[in-house]
């Protein structure tokens, strides 16, 4: 049956949008170039005929960024008096009432004023968000909830403004905005990051390169992080089955034989060496008999949890059969099966148990390894 014209129109029209996109710029430290990376792309998207305004931007005192902000729009901020001293935030209400395509708010993590319309910035943006307007923002990994603590063991520095984990997540693009230590802590010396008389204290303190560089891998971590889930919800949303190998991921499968510390100790030695994630995964066997020695199994997932593996603990009618299935949904690269020393009856039980994940599983590597070593 032919297709009515207002059915033909429904299929032409694109999806109506229910949410502003979020674009989020990530850096290690102040002075990465964040908030110049954001003003440029908001540049690129006005001459492309968008309509970009500026919520929040704050350049202290920066000359490029000062020379970006004067050729944008703004929406002016709102004044607001605590403790008899004026300060201005961003006018949401404004923003809403202005409502552009795209809006650029800086520094997701500010806290702002009490008297203001919402406590967080981020909570300002997701206000935004939610009437369909773009965001473009900038935050710095010292200032995520759950690494502010590692980067106070790291520089000393409490990070007192953060942000929950959630919001760095719901991001649709996430850019991490690097450069080299060594190219940051030049810039500070110049004096494009601060005033001539901050220069020499931040860099021997948070600005140290030992810092740096431990700051820089942490944002490094959380943006493969994300690309990685990223990936993972394209490929559970276009059934793609096959094991595409982006990362290293490997599974030591383990059971309650005490022999089993020593394949965990091997894989993450593997592990290691290819910068793999490291998984120790058990199965209770949902019919059968059960693992006779549980504080063996327990000893086995505290040293494994010990040498940094996630644990897993599965369920299911077989061992083969469950961990294929784990290897297909976490995109596991290599599996690790302990071989025991036996020459009996169990020998073909074993074999048995490999085949059939071999002709489950998706493509991956499988290492046996016997499960205690040689003398």
């Amino acid at each position: 049956m032919p297709k009515k014209p207002e059915e033909w129109l429904e299929v032409a029209s694109p999806p109506q949008k229910t949410r502003g996109i979020f674009k989020l710029f990530l850096g290690y430290a102040p002075g990465v170039g964040k908030t110049f990376s954001m003003l440029s792309e908001a540049l690129r998207r006005r001459g492309r005929g968008e309509d970009v305004v500026v919520g929040v931007v704050e350049t202290h005192g920066r000359k490029a960024i000062e020379e970006l902000v004067a050729q944008m729009d703004h929406v002016p901020r709102k004044k607001m008096e605590y403790k008899g001293t004026v300060f201005e935030e961003m006018d949401v209400d404004a923003i809403l009432a202005r409502h552009p395509e795209v809006v650029l708010v800086d520094e997701l993590a500010h806290t702002n004023i009490p008297g203001s319309k919402h406590r967080k910035r981020y909570e300002d943006v997701q206000e935004l968000l939610a009437a369909k307007i773009d965001v473009v923002s900038t935050l710095n990994i010292q200032h995520i909830e759950s690494i502010a603590p590692v980067v106070r063991s790291i520089t000393g520095i409490v990070v007192r403004e953060t942000v929950p984990d959630w919001v760095p997540l719901t991001a649709s693009e996430t850019v991490m905005v690097d450069l080299t230590p060594e190219a940051l802590q030049n810039r500070m010396k110049r004096g494009d990051v601060y005033s001539s008389d901050k220069v020499e204290r931040s860099l021997s303190n948070f600005f140290r390169r030992g810092n740096l560089i431990a700051l820089r891998e942490l944002a490094l971590r959380q943006v493969a992080e994300q690309v990685d889930r990223s990936l993972e919800s394209y490929m559970e949303a276009q059934d793609i089955r096959k094991n595409w190998g982006v990362r290293e991921r490997m599974a030591v499968c383990i059971s309650s034989n005490p022999a089993g510390q020593y394949l965990i100790a091997r894989g993450a030695r593997m592990a290691r060496r290819m910068d793999a994630e490291l998984y120790v995964v058990h199965v209770d066997r949902e019919f059968g008999p059960k693992e006779s020695n549980q504080s063996a199994l327990a000893a086995n997932l505290r040293f494994a949890e010990s040498l940094g593996a996630q644990v897993i603990r599965l369920k299911g009618r077989s061992v083969a059969d469950s961990v294929a299935a784990f290897v297909r949904t976490k995109h596991i690269t290599h599996v690790i099966f302990g071989r025991a020393p036996v020459h009996d009856w169990r020998k073909y039980l074993y074999l048995s148990a490999v085949h059939r994940f071999l002709r489950d599983s998706p493509a991956v590597d499988v290492h046996i390894v016997t499960q205690e070593p040689e003398d």
